[in-house]
């Protein structure tokens, strides 16, 4: 009797965490994955373009995590472009970080970067405002970064003009 007791304690607690494990990978596919953001840059011909770059997948061998696309920096805009992807994932965030080439072992938490929010999607054009008084000359990467289990998605090494 108790062996059966046992045997249903364990099963529960092994379905338990592998549902909760399972959720959190499922769920951005399910309800997040078809969300194709299309933000346009108001007034873009008269914006001065400070920087450019290009997403990449950090970490090759890492299926989950991932990304490409465009970033175009304005002065007090940041736009992630149409061809912008990144993989599903829980509290992914766009960074403005100042090393110029992030990777998967670069301490970007510990660095002085500004949060410019919450991706909205997951693919698709996105606008994210600058705050005032950021200086980008001292960024010289934009990165999507997982707040949740603190790991790096997709860094973009920016080229200023």
């Amino acid at each position: 009797m108790l062996r059966s007791i046992g045997i249903f304690v364990v099963g529960g607690l092994i379905g338990a965490v592998a549902g909760f494990a399972g959720g959190i990978f499922v769920y951005p596919y399910i309800f997040l994955a078809d969300i194709v953001a299309s933000d346009q840059v108001a007034g873009r011909s008269e914006k001065q373009v400070v920087a450019n770059g290009r997403f990449i997948h950090a970490n090759p061998s890492d299926p989950i995590h991932h990304g490409k696309g465009s970033v175009t920096l304005y002065r007090d805009l940041v736009h992630l472009e149409a061809d912008f992807e990144v993989g599903p994932g829980p509290k992914f965030h766009l960074y403005l970080v100042p090393e110029a080439n992030v990777t998967p072992s670069t301490e970007v938490a510990k660095t002085m970067y500004v949060d410019l929010g919450r991706l909205r999607a997951f693919k698709g054009s996105q606008n994210y405002q600058v705050p005032a008084g950021v200086k980008l000359e001292q960024y010289a990467s934009v990165v999507i970064w997982c707040e949740h289990f603190g790991v790096l998605i997709s860094p973009a090494a920016l080229k200023f003009r």
